[in-house]
């Protein structure tokens, strides 16, 4: 099949790392933008007089910010394959598991926080849009305003970068297409960059903060799942490595008996 092309593999990392950089950048790239026109026209709609909208702002979102808890696992899984180009194989199985376990521990336990905190806003949001007219209005004062097209335009550069990240795994080593994790993880980072996107523009831009948040839900379970995976595979290598540093270590003794 080959031997690794090295120059892929790193601009594959290089990739990968943008696309994680520009999510969790997301909060200062998105929203912000003057929503009170847009207020006063709902809030009229509703046959609602509101008057000193004026410093009312779009949300950024949690949705794209969340896509980085996904993206920190293909981080990390891509990171590891480049560790091999400096660590040599014994030191690096022995690395490898540990530090896969300290990483998911940390990728649970903030996916986890994640998890309450949008499940805690979402129940918010929901519960004002449903409470007319005022609490509705403070809805539309919060969330109502979702800059749905700069948020897509940020969404089509992760998502281009992500396949980038892809093509060049594959570019620097065709093999990396039988490691079944690997796939499933690609798939699962465009697939919920793809959902995402598509919530965005399913629902009347007064509710996208609703859909968007219930995307930043789902992908705080992704998280989790994908860091109880890498806790338990981690558990044999690091068996695995307390037998051979144990064999080692008898041998060693041994030798000088």
């Amino acid at each position: 099949m080959g031997e690794l092309r090295k120059p892929f593999l790193l601009l594959a990392m290089l990739a990968v790392g943008l696309a994680l950089g520009v999510e969790i950048g997301a909060g200062l790239l998105v929203g912000g933008g003057d929503a009170g026109a847009a207020l006063r026209d709902s809030a009229g709609a509703l046959d609602v007089r509101v008057t000193g909208v004026s410093g009312v702002s779009e949300p950024s979102g949690r949705g794209t910010g969340y896509l980085a808890l996904v993206d920190a696992v293909a981080v990390w899984s891509t990171g590891l394959f480049c560790l091999s180009l400096v660590l040599p194989d014994r030191v690096q199985g022995r690395v490898q598991g540990v530090a896969t376990l300290v990483f998911s521990i940390v990728l649970i336990v903030v996916a986890f926080v994640a998890l309450l905190v949008a499940f805690v806003e979402l129940t918010v949001m929901v519960s004002l849009f449903l409470a007319p007219p005022f609490g509705t209005l403070a809805y539309l004062a919060l969330w109502g305003f979702f800059p749905v097209g700069d948020a897509s335009v940020l969404l089509g550069l992760v998502l281009l970068l992500k396949l980038a990240w892809a093509g060049l795994l594959v570019a620097a080593q065709p093999r990396f297409l039988q490691n079944k994790g690997l796939v499933l993880l690609a798939l699962t980072t465009l697939l919920c960059t793809v959902v995402l996107e598509f919530l965005h523009r399913l629902v009347p831009v007064i509710l996208v903060s609703v859909v968007d948040d219930l995307g930043a839900l789902v992908f705080a379970v992704v998280a989790l799942v994908w860091g109880l995976v890498l806790l338990i595979g981690s558990i044999p290598a690091i068996v695995k490595a307390v037998r051979v540093t144990g064999a080692a270590t008898e041998s060693s003794g041994g030798g000088r008996a």
